[in-house]
């Protein structure tokens, strides 16, 4: 009389096999996991920069050569601290250009962010029409 089925060694086998599996399954979750809440914290912090970039795009009375930052609402940054850095000032303008000339002004944006016990950045660039104020011809050495 032959007897069907897994004897205990066989059993064992496929126990200690199937385990591996599913530790290496239950790892690959975890990182993905982890790079969704990577992601999804760098995507939030690219729509404020956006939205920082064009407030600061629209406003006129930006001081050019002097550097201004903030902080962001932790309510808009999911609780994280997170904060931006801008400087303006004139890119291109004509030779010689006095105060009243048009120029192109180039905004620098940097925005960081507290990621666990690093910090983490990225920085925009944007370009504007602007007018050459006194300052800034004294400052790019075209007006005495």
């Amino acid at each position: 009389m032959s007897r069907r089925g897994f004897t205990l060694l066989e059993m064992l086998v496929a126990t200690t096999i199937m385990g591996i599996a599913v530790v290496g399954l239950l790892a690959a979750l975890s990182g993905s996991l982890r790079n969704a809440a990577r992601l999804a914290e760098t995507d939030r912090m690219a729509l404020l920069a956006r939205r920082q970039m064009d407030a600061l795009l629209l406003d006129e009375t930006l001081p050019r050569f002097s550097e201004i930052n903030g902080q962001f609402d932790p309510v808009l940054t999911g609780g994280v601290k997170a904060g931006w850095r801008a400087m303006l000032m004139p890119y291109e303008m004509p030779p010689g250009a006095g105060t009243g000339a048009a120029v192109l002004e180039r905004l620098e944006l940097e925005i960081w962010w507290d990621a666990g016990a690093s910090r983490r950045s990225f920085h925009l660039e944007a370009y504007r029409r602007g007018v050459l104020t006194a300052e800034a011809a004294r400052a790019a050495g075209s007006e005495p």
